[in-house]
């Protein structure tokens, strides 16, 4: 089931579509981060302004230095350590869409700790977007039965994995990290 799930996403993110899916936080809606179009696609389904940015998934710490100008060493402990869910803020963004870079040249990136997106990501060899599956202004799904039916129908592949689960999950914590290591939280 989940081979088949992964690749089945895994098409639909070669394609330059949208994949509604579970992660270790709130359900996201994804695409390549590294397609300005498809990137456009996922602002327009949740009619959010292109200036408010979205984070994106890595399946490892490794990876970063392709994305990241100058990683700071804390980060590798930050990632390592967090007992939650773990977004930071870097600055210095580089190879990725660039409707999806901020203007002050950030990108908020997670190492997903979830099965099926590091698998996902593993496959797929590149970043994938990874935004809370609502309309801009609304509150975050819960869970899948809290998606609202737009966003469903707006998407071009819906993950068949833990729909059934009722578990209430929480947005990630929001960290901002420099260059020279401070550190300051957007949301805990």
């Amino acid at each position: 089931m989940l081979k088949e799930e992964i690749n089945s996403a895994l098409a639909i993110l070669k394609a330059g579509g949208i994949i509604l899916y579970p992660t270790d936080t709130v359900w996201g809606l994804g695409c390549d981060a590294t397609n300005s179009e498809a990137v456009a696609k996922i602002y327009t389904l949740k009619n959010r302004a292109d200036t408010k940015s979205m984070i994106i998934l890595l399946d490892t710490e490794n990876k970063l230095q392709s994305y990241v100008q100058e990683v700071p060493d804390i980060a590798y402990d930050l990632i390592e350590y967090s007992e939650k869910p773990l977004t930071i803020i870097y600055s210095g963004a580089k190879n990725l869409a660039k409707n999806l870079i901020s203007e002050d040249k950030t990108i908020g990136i997670r190492v997903a700790k979830h099965d099926f997106c590091q698998q996902l990501i593993q496959m797929f060899r590149k970043p994938i977007v990874s935004t809370s599956a609502n309309i801009s202004g609304e509150p975050n799904p819960a869970n899948f039965s809290k998606i609202d039916q737009k966003i469903i129908d707006g998407v071009d592949y819906v993950v068949d994995l833990e729909q059934e689960s009722n578990e209430i999950k929480q947005p990630s914590t929001i960290m901002k990290l420099e260059v020279d290591g401070q550190f300051t939280f957007i949301r805990k």
